[in-house]
């Protein structure tokens, strides 16, 4: 009988395996792409990709369907990175990293900062500079390609909230690139 019960189990881990590995290879690049857009460190956003695999792969007995495996991946990819931005680690390196920016913009000579004035780079910004609930439907809509279903089902809001979300965003980033009549210089996000 417990020889059944094991058989059964060895046999549930490997088709879990192949489930998850057909998942990895489906979204693994997409749902690193989708952390780094929360916590803008290539390492950090790896590491998080391999949590959420591992979370993915404990929890592959109990998906439901309820939802599409996108979704409910880059649920999780989403949960794990807010939970990483309001970690004392992050709090702690966002300090740090600050404090270094501040440096390194003292040693900037104008080629420099004449460089960094391109439209594409300007446009990244402003999507940066977002707060974070406008950032994230920004970034799940346009580099994710979700549609505004999917961001719905993925936050957790509901479809009003995330069409709303969208278009606030999309207006904030086009304030960003109104000229302003003195020095022709940006609006802020």
């Amino acid at each position: 009988m417990q020889g059944d019960s094991t058989e059964r189990r060895i046999a549930l881990a490997r088709g879990n395996e192949a489930k998850l590995e057909e998942i990895m290879g489906a979204y693994g690049s997409h749902v690193k792409r989708l952390i780094y857009s929360y916590v803008k460190d290539w390492g950090i956003a790896g590491d998080l990709a391999q949590d959420v695999f591992v979370a993915v792969f404990m929890k592959l007995e109990s998906f439901e369907g309820r939802s599409s495996y996108k979704t409910w991946v880059y649920t999780i990819a989403v949960n794990r990175s807010k939970d990483y931005l309001k970690s004392w680690h992050y709090r702690h390196m966002a300090v740090a990293e600050k404090v270094f920016s501040l440096m390194k913009d003292l040693k900037r000579t104008p080629e420099e900062t004449a460089i960094e004035k391109d439209g594409n780079r300007q446009l990244l910004e402003a999507v940066w500079s977002l707060p974070l609930k406008y950032r994230e439907v920004i970034l799940l809509h346009f580099y994710q390609d979700l549609t505004v279903s999917e961001i719905s089902e993925t936050l957790g809001l509901p479809l009003a909230t995330v069409k709303t979300r969208l278009l606030r965003a999309k207006e904030k980033i086009r304030n960003a690139y109104i000229p302003l009549e003195r020095g022709g210089r940006y609006g802020s996000v």
